[in-house]
């Protein structure tokens, strides 16, 4: 990173900005913002729009495969970051890779707004190779803008992430209300246009927030002039940049192959297989590395699992909120938003429970903050961190057994869901923040790179097996649905029991690193 020098040769710290903070943090904030309201815009539409039938302008697929679909989707979102980081660290640069991958997310909204099955998969697969290139490089600029030592650089990527979630509350609403209402539908007939093709408005939607990211961020380019330079050496890394790709490629081959191929199913247990494979292995060594790399995987197995369980919401849990959730507003409550008024006994849209999660994140995360502060050397060791996420997504979806019981009598309250997500809420404000930074901690220096790569590959493998557990979801069996969330939330609760128990050994493992 370039900084302007003084005389004395001290870096001279950027406090232009927002509260003393350097001025292209908000340009990067709202870049973020509005690239995490294209995706969650989009998210909240996908499985109802892959479900629906072709005469209300869906896809008309099956549950299965809509689960399968949404799965592959959400993990190539991760995984295609660990080739979109090591093409921006050698060749782009940061700022490049951010100014294309945004264009290429913007252009894979409006083909998904095309109403072809060509231009669905299309669009798709844009989203995907766009995210891949903008997710690593932004938050790499976000700590670019700092010095090393900077005292305001956590405060900084607060206030980046508060930006995340402001986007992802928003976006629902928007594509939501585009795709869904009734009112909308309705507008659509009486101006002329085909109301079946609700679903791509909500799609363009999602492309527009994107183009307006993008348009900031360019306005705003000059403020990001001295971080995210292409890298300067001569010789660019081309054979291991091909076998990053090739190795990704290859993974999401295999993935298909277990998808459309029922013969290939078992591909799908080296999820976790493969990881405790290498726990064995790295575990029997003696050497600092190996039992650190030990440790790391532990720690990537108990996320893949949370993941794999929190990440149902925009599958599972949105089809229960759309099928078997009263939507109606209690007697004598009204909301007015985008020039419409939902009164007792209109239904909102059910796209609208993916504001949930971020609302309480907006709401607990500086609690969180203030909490582990407080606690000083006196809060839980990072594996009990982790013990405590898989708790509270446990019993998220044990709370949802008698809510699925309670659903063969009619539709239930909506508080259900929103239990749910205060809980998968309060997991995720335990593990998530925690997982990253330990990543770097336990890495030896030569093998940092791979340790977030494992990092982004749990988070990718519990999307998948997300959407693999989706595909069990059934509105009309009751029973077998209530049996699916206590089946998970045995396997979420036996993973934090074998964590615990096995917390005495990862803390020799990690060395002293909490």
């Amino acid at each position: 990173m370039e900084h302007e020098a003084a005389p004395s040769g001290e870096p001279v710290f950027d406090a232009g900005g927002l509260g003393g903070h350097p001025k292209g943090l908000m340009t990067l904030y709202f870049t973020e913002m509005w690239e995490r309201f294209s995706y969650y815009g989009m998210r909240a539409i996908l499985i109802y729009f892959m479900v629906a039938r072709t005469a209300d302008g869906g896809l008309g697929f099956d549950v299965k495969k809509s689960g399968l679909i949404y799965g592959t989707y959400t993990m190539s979102v991760y995984l295609l970051s660990i080739p979109g980081g090591f093409i921006a660290d050698n060749f782009l640069g940061a700022r490049r890779s951010v100014l294309y991958g945004g264009l290429v997310i913007a252009l894979g909204h409006f083909v998904l707004a095309l109403p072809f099955l060509s231009a669905f998969f299309a669009g798709l697969i844009l989203v995907v190779l766009g995210t891949g290139m903008l997710k690593p490089s932004i938050s790499a600029m976000v700590g670019a803008l700092y010095v090393p030592g900077d005292v305001r650089r956590d405060a900084g990527f607060s206030i980046f992430y508060m930006g995340i979630n402001l986007g992802a509350f928003i976006s629902p609403f928007v594509c939501g209300y585009l795709a869904q209402s009734v009112a909308f539908k309705a507008w659509l007939g009486e101006n002329g246009f085909d109301p079946t093709h609700c679903w791509h408005w909500g799609f363009a939607a999602a492309g527009v927030g994107m183009t307006l990211g993008i348009a900031q961020y360019v306005v705003g380019g000059r403020r990001l002039a001295h971080v995210g330079k292409p890298p300067e050496r001569q010789v660019r890394p081309w054979a291991i940049a091909g076998l990053v790709v090739a190795g990704t490629a290859c993974l999401l081959c295999l993935v298909a192959l277990s998808d459309l191929v029922d013969r290939f199913a078992w591909i799908r247990y080296a999820y976790l297989g493969a990881p405790l494979a290498a726990i064995v292995w790295f575990g029997l060594r003696t050497d600092v590395t190996s039992k650190r790399v030990t440790a790391i995987l532990l720690f990537f197995i108990a996320a893949t699992v949370f993941w794999a369980i929190f990440e149902q919401a925009g599958s599972t849990i949105a089809l229960f909120g759309d099928q078997l959730t009263d939507r109606t507003l209690p007697n004598g409550g009204s909301l007015t938003l985008f020039g419409h008024r939902f009164s007792v006994g209109s239904p909102y849209p059910s796209s609208w429970f993916q504001s949930v999660n971020s609302v309480f994140v907006l709401l607990l995360a500086p609690a969180f903050g203030w909490i582990w502060v407080k606690l000083g050397k006196r809060q839980p060791s990072s594996p009990l961190k982790f013990v405590i996420g898989l708790f509270f997504v446990a019993l998220s979806f044990l709370i949802m057994v008698p809510a699925a019981h309670l659903a063969a009598r009619g539709l239930v309250s909506p508080w259900w869901i929103v239990a749910l997500f205060f809980l998968q809420t309060t997991g995720e404000l335990c593990l998530s923040p925690v997982g990253l930074s330990l990543m770097t901690k336990l890495a030896p220096n030569e093998l940092i790179g791979l340790s977030l790569g494992i990092w982004f590959l749990a988070s990718a493998y519990g999307n998948k097996l997300a959407g693999i557990l989706a595909g069990n979801f059934t509105a009309s069996d009751p029973a077998a649905l209530a049996h699916s969330f206590m089946v998970q939330a045995i396997w979420a609760v036996a993973t934090a029991a074998a964590i615990l128990a096995l917390t005495p050994w990862m803390k020799r493992l990690m060395g002293g690193v909490r």
